[in-house]
């Protein structure tokens, strides 16, 4: 690591335990257990892997029809075994109210769909990018939001490694820089970067690994509060409106932020302690002019977290592990609508979407 990322992260690290750390500050939330309505088409969840909302306020998902085990798809099994259900499409599109408003996705002609769901995003110009964190899924699909493929990038097939620039190790996230046409891709779980490619050609712009550095894939695996590299996954990317990078570098249990440029900035480390799965999982901004919140997933500890971006500070925290309403188990991702609505998903055998509405400090 080159001298002067370790003066920058010695000054800008800031450890923050979440034990106790609760405070009467920030928008504070409560669930909304009829949301979304009842699928149609006797349809059924399996694990709900990413979360996105459109210019729309249309709330997104990518889900995985092939983690249902077969009690739970007993309509779908031949001979039949049960009423319910069928697995629902991966990509489901649901309107403010909770209703389904279309869906797609699954294998088709000119392109490889990821052996297991992970990412998705609507950009501004209206198109949805998927990605998935199989063992072999070193390609991004974008396609149209009714569906219609456009292009992939990258290809399927054993991973080529953080420098290689024609293919992924298994995406967890994207993020679009519209002034310029860049996307940038939290790459991932199989590789220890952020790249940035021209939106439409996939042209490389650059990449970058932790602190700025070049990364390379010589990381131990497990927790390393010091790592000089991204530990996997590498698992949201997110620019704020002021132009910071937010990259959640999961299993080493914190948030790093950086210039477009991939200049490093500062870091926040949530609870050193935790272990296996980290306590970073997602990122996502409050929707005032100033993006004064970061609403964070924690997946391991299953609580999600309300941050004051100029510093890191946890000001509140919702959610606990367990099965009710309002509950998570392996809180995945997050977005936030235009009212300050929080949406969430879950995987493992969590399986759901839930929708958290402000109680107070609702965006004016």
């Amino acid at each position: 690591m080159r001298l002067k990322s370790i003066a920058l992260a010695i000054i800008a690290t800031l450890t923050l335990g979440l034990a106790g750390a609760a405070r009467a500050e920030g928008p504070a939330f409560k669930v909304d257990p009829f949301w979304p309505k009842p699928l149609p088409n006797n349809w059924i969840f399996g694990q709900v892997s990413s979360v996105t909302i459109d210019a729309k306020g249309h709330i997104w998902v990518i889900q995985r029809p092939n983690s249902l085990t077969l009690d739970e798809k007993g309509a779908f099994t031949s001979p039949r075994t049960s009423k319910c259900c069928v697995p629902a499409p991966p990509v489901i599109e649901f309107d403010q109210e909770g209703n389904v408003v279309q869906a797609w996705g699954g294998p088709g002609e000119g392109y490889e769909w990821p052996k297991q769901e992970h990412g998705i995003l609507v950009d501004d110009k209206d198109t949805v990018w998927l990605a998935g964190n199989g063992a072999t899924d070193g390609m991004v699909l974008r396609f149209t939001r009714d569906g219609k493929f456009i292009k992939q990038f990258g290809h399927s097939g054993p991973n080529k490694g953080s420098l290689d620039p024609t293919q992924f190790g298994q995406v967890a996230d994207f993020a679009v820089d519209p002034a310029v046409n860049e996307i940038y891709f939290a790459d991932g779980y199989g590789n220890h970067r952020i790249i940035v490619l021209d939106r439409d050609t996939g042209a490389l712009k650059r990449l970058w690994g932790a602190y700025g550095n070049p990364p390379t894939d010589n990381t131990p695996a497990g927790y390393r509060p010091d790592d000089p590299q991204f530990a996997n996954p590498v698992h949201c990317v997110k620019i704020a409106n002021d132009g910071l990078v937010y990259v959640c570098d999961r299993v080493n249990n914190r948030i790093q932020v950086f210039h477009k440029d991939g200049a490093f900035v500062k870091q926040f480390v949530y609870d050193p302690e935790t272990r296996k799965s980290g306590s970073t999982w997602d990122v996502n901004f409050w929707p005032d002019a100033n993006q004064t919140y970061l609403i964070m997933v924690d997946g391991t500890n299953n609580q999600m977290h309300v941050l004051r971006r100029a510093d890191g500070e946890v000001l509140s925290t919702f959610g606990h592990q367990g099965r009710m309403a309002g509950e998570f188990h392996w809180v995945h991702t997050v977005a936030v609508d235009k009212a300050g609505n929080v949406y969430t998903t879950e995987v493992d055998t969590g399986k759901r979407l839930q929708k958290w509405v402000p109680v107070n400090g609702a965006p004016q």
